[in-house]
């Protein structure tokens, strides 16, 4: 389902975008929607990799270390 908003914009950038959107063969309001649907599409892109990286980390690496038992194995050489 499509709704219509409503925009206060300055006559300028109107009238700019309107020429705009003639050379794409296009109308204002594809392009503007076209703008918002990547927009909300990246942000949920950037928040799904932000939830993975965060589990990633969560939990953690096995990096297979050992703390040393003591001094002398620790100058070992």
């Amino acid at each position: 389902m499509k709704n219509n908003i409503t925009l206060r914009v300055e006559s300028d950038l109107i009238r700019e975008a309107k020429v705009l959107a003639a050379r794409r063969g296009t109308s204002v309001s594809a392009m503007l929607a076209k703008q918002l649907e990547e927009m909300v599409r990246d942000e949920k892109a950037y928040d799904a990799a932000r939830r993975r990286a965060v589990r990633r980390l969560e939990g953690g690496w096995d990096l297979r270390w050992a703390p040393v038992k003591d001094r002398r194995e620790l100058h070992e050489r």
